[in-house]
């Protein structure tokens, strides 16, 4: 049985005006030991999905309107918020964007890594414990380190106090939203290297969510790509990369950067991601879609399984 499946969720958003459809019948699955990269542009629903496995977005104004989360078989939709709070970081954990605005200011980063320890493992939360995940994440002098403000740290050094964070509760999942964003090539490499190592260790599922497809190849097993509140393709990370069946896969494979490639211009995607609640009434990409036709535009595609744990939302997709 897998570790997490969501199942057709349906997520809307309602505002004083309006009622906006923010993630629309995503399925998607990860196995115990797992990582799954999330892949697409911005505003196209990722961390909205990831924050809905725990029910962290406010409700009101999110609403989900249907499908299922399931966490080790248990319907996390039909949860209480005591039953919630029991989850949230002990079996399912989350590295946020911009690890400078989520940790505390005011308070030194060893007391908040205590502070997850108190929770989750209180008779861990000690000194030497926190000590120990600060060197185990890669902190230098992890014992001064301790005593210091979020502010006092670099970019690097912050992205690895929130993972010591994250994973000192020994979860069974963890959620990596962009957790190489703002950092140089150098540090991404590290930080990355460093999940792959305590996964090893811990043997916990990945969420990665990212839009840089090399870092994804590097560490997913498998990738699902998502594009205005749908999942359009899903398949292991060699299926996906080398032979993609999505118009809109193929299009962000184009446009990445290639070391060894000759010096010219990079193909770019017509156009915009739409925004929420304004997609097109037949293929949300078939604006943007240079192989579109007029059924593209009418007719809104199926999430079509074309071989084993391969799907893609496209029926075209043998051209």
């Amino acid at each position: 049985m897998d570790l997490l499946e969501i199942r057709d969720l349906r997520l809307r958003f309602e505002t004083e005006q309006d009622s906006v459809s923010i993630v629309d019948g995503v399925s998607l699955s990860i196995g115990k030991g797992e990582t799954l990269g999330l892949v697409g542009e911005s505003g196209c629903g990722k961390s909205v999905t990831a924050l809905s496995i725990t029910r962290l977005l406010p409700e009101p104004p999110a609403r989900y309107e249907g499908g299922q989360i399931l966490l080790d078989g248990q319907d996390v939709l039909t949860l209480s918020q005591a039953e919630l709070r029991r989850i949230r970081g002990r079996v399912v954990s989350y590295i946020f964007q911009e690890p400078g605005a989520s940790l505390n200011p005011v308070w030194r980063v060893g007391t908040q890594i205590r502070e997850t320890l108190r929770l989750h493992r209180p008779k861990e939360a000690t000194d030497q414990e926190v000590i120990r995940w600060l060197q185990q994440v890669g902190v230098a002098s992890p014992e001064w380190r301790a005593r210091d403000f979020p502010h006092q740290l670099s970019g690097g050094l912050q992205q690895r106090v929130m993972i010591a964070m994250a994973v000192a509760s020994r979860p069974a999942l963890l959620v990596a939203d962009e957790p190489t964003t703002a950092l140089d090539v150098t540090i991404q490499a590290q930080i990355i290297d460093l999940l792959q190592d305590l996964q090893r260790q811990y043997g916990m599922s990945i969420l990665l969510i990212s839009h840089n497809l090399g870092l994804v190849a590097r560490i997913a097993h498998r990738i699902a790509v998502m594009y205005a509140g749908q999942i359009v393709e899903l398949g292991d990370t060699r299926q996906v990369l080398d032979a993609p069946a999505h118009p809109y896969t193929r299009a962000l494979i184009r446009s990445a950067p290639e070391l060894g490639r000759p010096s010219e211009r990079l193909p770019a995607i017509p156009g915009q991601v739409p925004q929420p609640g304004q997609w097109a009434p037949g293929c949300r990409f078939a604006p943007r879609c240079d192989q579109a036709n007029d059924l593209c535009h009418r007719t809104p595609p199926e999430l079509l399984e074309i071989g084993p744990r391969r799907w893609v939302r496209c029926p075209y997709h043998e051209q």
